[in-house]
Parts: C-alpha cells; sequence; structure tokens
C-alpha cells in the first residue's frame, strides 16, 4: 500500500479539497468496497451532509461528516483517490463516487478490491479501530525528539528492517522508505535494533526524520505505470531521488561497489555492502 508520505500527502489534499463541501449524491456501484454499515445505509446517510475536513491514524484516512460521524478509507496498494469533473470519463476500476452541490466529484478506483470503507459515528471509532490506539510514533504528524526515539528503538530486540516498518513502533513505513532510511543511516538491514550505540541511533533518527519529510516534499513516491498518484492524478517525484530501493546492480552513492538485493521475508531489500554497517 501507499507509505506514509503519500497517505500524509493525500489527507492534505482531501482536507482542503472536500472540507466545507456538501454531499449531493453517493454511488458504489460494486460490492465489498463497503464494510460498515451496508452499502445502501452508507449512501443514504452521506446525501445530504457536509464533509468538515480530512485526518490520519497511521495510513487509515478519516473524513468528517458533520462532526457526529467519520468515512474511514483504508487503501490497498493500487487504490486511488481522484478529483475528477462529472463529465470526464469513469476510470475502469471505479468503486465509488461522491457528488457535491459544487465542484468536482470525488471518486475512489480500486480495480483490485483491496481498499475498504465505512461510516463511523465518532464515539464508536476507538471500540471499531483498536488497533488505533497501538499506533507508534508519526513522524509525519508532529516533531520527535530523538531521545523519545531512541528509548522506543532500545526496547525492541529485533532486526532494523522488521523495527521500522512495525506500525507500533513507527507508522507507514514499508519497504521503499524503510530501504532509504537504512541507507542514508549507514545501517544495514539485519542489525538489532537493541544494540545501537548513541550515534547510530542519532543518525537513525535523522534518517527517519529527513527521508519522510523530503519524499512529502518531492510529492511521494512513484513506481511503475501503476504507480501512487495524488488527488489531481499526478505522480510523485521523489522516485527521480531514491538511494536504493530497486537500485540493484547500480553503482552505491557512497561506495565504489553496486547496490545489493538480498531476500528478505516474502520480498527483497537493497542496500550497499560497503558503507552500511
Amino acid at each position: 500500500m501507499p507509505e506514509l508520505p503519500e497517505i500524509e500527502l493525500l489527507r492534505r489534499d482531501l482536507d482542503r479539497d472536500v472540507g466545507g463541501r456538501k454531499v449531493k449524491a453517493v454511488d458504489v456501484p460494486g460490492a465489498g468496497l463497503v464494510s460498515h454499515p451496508t452499502k445502501k445505509a452508507f449512501a443514504t446517510a452521506l446525501v445530504g451532509t457536509k464533509l468538515t475536513g480530512a485526518r490520519r491514524r497511521g495510513t487509515t484516512i478519516l473524513v468528517g461528516v458533520d462532526g457526529t460521524h467519520e468515512i474511514v478509507l483504508t487503501l490497498g496498494d493500487q487504490t486511488r483517490l481522484r478529483r475528477q469533473a462529472a463529465k470526464e470519463p469513469t476510470i475502469k476500476g471505479t468503486a465509488m463516487v461522491i457528488s457535491f452541490t459544487q465542484g468536482p466529484q470525488l471518486r475512489l478506483i480500486d480495480p483490485k478490491r483491496q481498499g475498504s470503507v465505512e461510516l463511523v459515528a465518532v464515539e464508536e471509532l476507538a471500540e471499531r479501530h483498536p488497533e488505533f490506539a497501538n499506533l507508534g510514533l508519526d513522524p509525519a504528524d508532529e516533531p520527535i525528539s530523538w531521545t523519545t526515539f531512541g528509548e522506543a528503538l532500545l526496547r525492541r530486540d529485533e532486526r532494523l528492517k522488521v523495527v521500522l516498518t512495525d506500525p507500533t513502533f513507527l507508522v507507514g513505513i514499508g519497504p521503499v522508505y524503510s530501504d532509504e532510511i537504512l541507507f542514508h543511516a549507514g545501517l544495514r538491514y539485519d542489525r538489532i535494533a537493541s544494540g545501537l550505540n548513541t550515534q547510530e541511533i542519532r543518525r537513525l533518527y535523522r534518517a527517519v526524520v529527513e527521508t519522510v519529510h523530503d519524499a512529502i516534499k518531492y510529492g511521494g513516491t512513484s513506481i511503475g505505470p501503476d504507480g501512487w498518484v495524488g488527488l489531481d492524478g499526478s505522480p510523485g517525484s521523489y522516485g527521480e531521488h531514491l538511494t536504493v530501493y530497486k537500485r540493484d546492480g547500480q553503482m552505491s552513492p557512497r561506495s565504489r561497489g553496486p547496490i545489493v538485493k538480498t531476500r528478505y521475508g516474502s520480498g527483497y531489500t537493497y542496500y550497499c555492502e560497503q558503507t552500511q554497517v
């Protein structure tokens, strides 16, 4: 699924685009997208309401509805939200269309049916999503001190890549940004977190903050023809700044050796053998 920078960019765009707009109609043509309540009840409940902006819990986006409910959006790898005029052709895989009394529609495109949408009363959110209470640090949401980061890190007796991609430690970091963070920190993916010294913790902390904020600055990472796009359909340009992810065989930016690709879990990890220790 999209990682933290992409989800945060989408949240910001949604907050600007739908906040204060009144819902005219809701169309959910297929089955399986709306997980609560029923599809018909979801559409009926939204018509006539005013959306009050967007916030985020980890990689889940929540859009306020009249101050009493929230639309809970969970995106899959190829789930896209698009702002489009009613006259624009419907893209294959469009799973939901929200029309407003003024302005363009909000469309959810989900060709592989990976996304999920709910309408939840504010007071029921914690009950329906108890995982929100266990979310870790969020470098895109508010400043984090390196001491807080370090204290949490040293409690983990796991490999660094496992820790970085654990949402109870750090939200929204997946295969792309974990590899980039570890390269910038000069640390191998299989180092044990609790064994890092103070200097290494500082480097890792700085790499987390700078990588996430740079990725947001450049509009996120879009890889391949089905890569992530923003609300207006534009891809991100941070892919041009990737140093190791899917760069295997290319020369490392910091050494004379090539970037290495090695099996990691069900996928791969990318790193520089000479400078990541």
